[in-house]
């Protein structure tokens, strides 16, 4: 594993500027990044989905057991990228006990990823009906109004997930970017506040300066490997990267290299990452406003 390779990616890649891309646009968007081979599937997590189905199989188990028991094949599910057969299970699972808050937190992730925007709040008001500690319920309804473009609602959802751990480098970035679409003189304001109960010994702490302007993009990237210590970590960091990356693209107006690096995040194979998750939702939105 070389972690500090160095790739040129054309647009080549999953196609990212279509069929009839000029040499100009295809010169526009390309990219130099570091670069991994795609996360390979957890076995553990697929023998574990066969004793699931197994188990499932079982005709006197009782209801609350098998509701549990659909739920954890359904995480299984959604860390293995099989969304379908995760909202299945994560269905079955509050049918037969409703009360199962972490169910209904997931499918209100479904229903965000599907835009389904209206069915997602239903699901993370019923977790916080159940749990109204359930802290990341919070962060999900917030994602799911910012990309419903309700961002004074977002900005307060996403406020109170930050309020639980300041110190959180992620919070911090997804109350920046929802503050963003509001007002970016004071998002870059907050954020630079924010930044003060940062854990800066956390390589997360590294997306704030480059937001802030304290990084470079060349400096932020030849980081990426520092203090990796296997291939799934550096996956994983690469996925968050590219993430990130993209939104700052994105937010300067440049799309194309914006979806260049959505597209990088998804070839990360991370798929239980919410930028993953998220990654695939842009670049949908991204392909409906640019239909022809």
């Amino acid at each position: 594993m070389n972690l500090k390779s160095i790739i040129v990616l054309p647009l080549i890649l999953a196609g990212l500027t279509g069929c009839n891309s000029t040499p100009e646009q295809i010169k526009a968007s390309i990219v130099t990044v570091p670069f991994s081979a795609p996360l390979q599937t957890n076995f553990r997590n697929e023998i574990s989905v066969a004793r699931y189905s197994e188990l499932l199989l079982a005709t006197d188990l009782p209801t609350e057991q098998r509701a549990q028991l659909y739920y954890n094949r359904g995480r299984l599910y959604d860390g293995l990228g099989l969304s379908t057969l995760a909202r299945i299970d994560f269905n079955r699972a509050i049918k037969m006990k409703p009360d199962l808050a972490e169910a209904y937190n997931f499918l209100g992730i479904h229903h965000t990823l599907l835009q389904e925007y209206g069915k997602a709040y239903e699901m993370f008001e019923a977790v916080l009906e159940l749990d109204e500690r359930h802290e990341y319920a919070y962060l999900n309804r917030g994602i799911a109004l910012y990309y419903d473009n309700r961002i004074d609602l977002a900005s307060d959802d996403l406020s109170a997930f930050l309020a639980r751990s300041p110190q959180d480098a992620y919070r911090v970035m997804w109350l920046y970017l929802a503050q963003l679409k509001h007002d970016p003189i004071i998002a870059k304001a907050t954020l630079k506040a924010n930044q003060q109960a940062i854990n800066d010994a956390e390589w997360s702490s590294q997306l704030v300066k480059l937001y802030l302007g304290e990084l470079s993009e060349e400096q932020f990237l030849q980081q990426i490997s520092v203090g990796v210590k296997n291939q799934q970590e550096y996956s994983e960091r690469l996925c968050e990267a590219y993430f990130y990356l993209a939104k700052l693209y994105q937010f300067q107006g440049n799309e194309h290299i914006a979806a260049d690096f959505f597209k990088l995040a998804l070839s990360t194979n991370v798929s239980e990452f919410i930028e993953y998750k998220y990654a695939r939702l842009e670049l949908d939105i991204w392909a409906s406003e640019n239909a022809s």
